[in-house]
């Protein structure tokens, strides 16, 4: 009995040692459509949004917040020896840009009733992509533009077309030949391949592990299948002008199971082109 004791004391004080030595930490700014990688006791469990959030063995996460994230974001974790952390953080406030139209014919911006059903398919088959929640740790790696051009349009921004607000715009707009290369931003798995969606044309989404996931939309040319595992650098795309768009640009977006992510907010230069684009 006592050495059972003994034991049952020890069991208790090594967790207690763990996690004293493994407390959470957090990697990136939490501002409304950002990622956020941290890492904290691997043996924890961690609960953000109302979603599971897993670790890997090393105690690695990942989570995001959507465009119209809250002021304040909690992050609850149990730690191994049952206790209860809420963990509270900041979220930075962005301002967005509106621009405001009138006069525009209402054909130009109402979907006709013949397209709905299709666009209703086409939704279901990128929120599946989207689901997929892999152990892959691709998100940990440093993004790289996926094709060097101008950017036009920005993560957030809104048209209002005669006084109609239309859905903000979830991904960064990259003008660029039509025909030339889309790289991987990251390594991945595609999850899905479409060559003529309603709205986004030639469609590619790629899991870079954990939820986290990249589109990319109006696509001319995709050069990668469902299943194809790619790497970083890869040349898995051809720009174009597919679906409803105005002229050949990528349009890069990101996902956090359903939170939509800024791409920009993970770059530190403009759309140039890196070392992997040089060959």
């Amino acid at each position: 009995m006592k050495i059972l004791i003994a034991i049952r004391s020890f069991l208790f004080l090594l967790i207690l040692f763990s996690e004293a030595v493994f407390c959470l930490e957090i990697h990136d700014p939490w501002i409304q459509g950002g990622m956020i990688r941290g890492n904290t006791n691997p043996q924890s469990q961690l609960r953000f949004l109302g979603r599971v959030v897993e670790l890997d063995t090393q105690g690695r996460f990942v989570v995001g917040l959507g465009r119209d994230a809250k002021p304040t974001a909690t992050l609850e974790e149990v730690l191994p020896s049952g206790k209860k952390i809420i963990h509270t953080f900041n979220v930075e406030q962005r301002t967005y840009n509106e621009q405001r139209i009138e006069g525009v014919p209402q054909r130009t911006v109402t979907i006709p009733e013949s397209a709905l059903k299709r666009i209703r398919q086409e939704t279901q088959l990128t929120k599946k992509a989207r689901k997929v929640s892999s152990t892959r740790d691709d998100f940990l790696q440093v993004f790289q533009w996926p094709t060097p051009g101008i950017i036009t349009g920005v993560y957030g921004s809104r048209r209002v077309y005669n006084g109609e607000p239309r859905r903000p715009h979830y991904g960064i707009d990259i003008a660029a030949p039509q025909g030339a290369p889309v790289y991987a931003p990251v390594a991945g798995k595609v999850t899905l391949v479409h060559d003529d969606m309603y709205f986004s044309g030639g469609t590619l989404i790629v899991d870079h592990g954990r939820g986290i996931s990249s589109t990319f939309i109006h696509l001319h040319k995709i050069l990668v299948k469902e299943g194809d595992e790619v790497e970083q650098g890869q040349v898995i795309a051809e720009i174009g002008a597919s679906g409803r768009a105005t002229g050949p640009h990528l349009d890069w977006r990101m996902n956090w199971f359903t939170q939509r992510l800024d791409p920009q907010l993970l770059m530190t230069t403009l759309p140039e082109k890196h070392e992997s684009q040089l060959k």
